[in-house]
């Protein structure tokens, strides 16, 4: 594994060998989350692994955690490629894809949405309020309000109690992430609603839910995939908030499958 740090203090782990694949990790975690992924991926793809801003080995860059700083640094830093999303990430991947498909030539969503909360016209979402009380409690006890989020990422799952000591175990690996940044996290899952993106998506997705996910309905990305042209949506029956965890074969296998179509790679070879 080798590393490139961007000049904006963004670290990427660049890892594997063939065609590239960049991996978008959730809120309060860093690109070490997808371990058992990159295991799985790593003879077939050169893997590269981004820290978010504030996150990881990237707590200290000047980047905000926002959209268009975050993926217009990427874009610059790494060769176009297909973009993987998880949760949070997948907002910065679905963003790049609808921006820059040059640079994201394919979308990989994982139990991730265009629009996290609820609305009159997006009924599958959270309550706003819960992103809320998550901002609140990371000012009055920051690791009981992680805490509180990775129990909630665990819970459904068939393997929930595995699945909370391996997110336990990563979301101080790479040192604490920065509580303002974390607040920020907490405010693009709340505000952020990329549904209008997705009727002119040019590139092809995946949209892989889980179905067990108590944070993003897997009703919200069939309903997501349904207004996107090129998309493909698979649910996996017995997973939570994190399937590569619980299910990193399947996840593997559904991704290669994908991005092996000969749309897909048609996209990838045309930039």
């Amino acid at each position: 594994m080798t590393a490139l740090d961007t000049p904006d203090g963004l670290h990427i782990d660049v890892v594997g060998e063939g065609p590239p694949l960049v991996l978008l990790h959730g809120w309060a975690m860093h690109g070490g989350i997808f371990a058992p992924l990159r295991e799985r991926l790593r003879a077939q793809r050169t893997l590269y692994l981004v820290d978010l801003p504030g996150h990881g080995y990237s707590r200290d860059s000047t980047l905000p955690l926002a959209l268009d700083p975050v993926v217009d640094a990427l874009a610059r830093a790494l060769p176009p490629a297909p973009w993987l999303g998880w949760s949070l990430g997948g907002l910065f991947a679905l963003h790049a894809a609808a921006t820059r498909p040059e640079v994201a030539t394919s979308l990989a969503m994982v139990c991730a949405s265009p629009r996290f909360v609820h609305g009159r016209d997006w009924t599958h979402g959270m309550a706003p309020q819960v992103f809320r009380d998550f901002a609140t409690g990371l000012r009055s006890d920051y690791r009981g309000t992680l805490d509180r989020f990775i129990a909630l990422e665990a819970f459904g799952s068939d393997d929930a109690r595995g699945e909370l000591r391996t997110l336990r175990a990563e979301v101080f690996a790479r040192g604490e992430p920065a509580t303002r940044v974390l607040a920020d996290g907490l405010g693009l899952l709340e505000t952020v609603d990329l549904r209008k993106r997705l009727p002119t998506l040019d590139v092809p997705s995946l949209w892989l839910a889980g179905r067990r996910d108590r944070l993003v309905d897997p009703r919200a990305m069939q309903a997501a995939a349904a207004l996107a042209p090129q998309a493909t949506a698979a649910t996996l029956d017995h997973a939570g908030h994190a399937p590569f965890l619980t299910h990193a074969d399947t996840v593997a296998e559904r991704l290669m499958a994908f991005l092996d179509r000969p749309q897909a790679a048609t996209a990838t070879a045309g930039v």
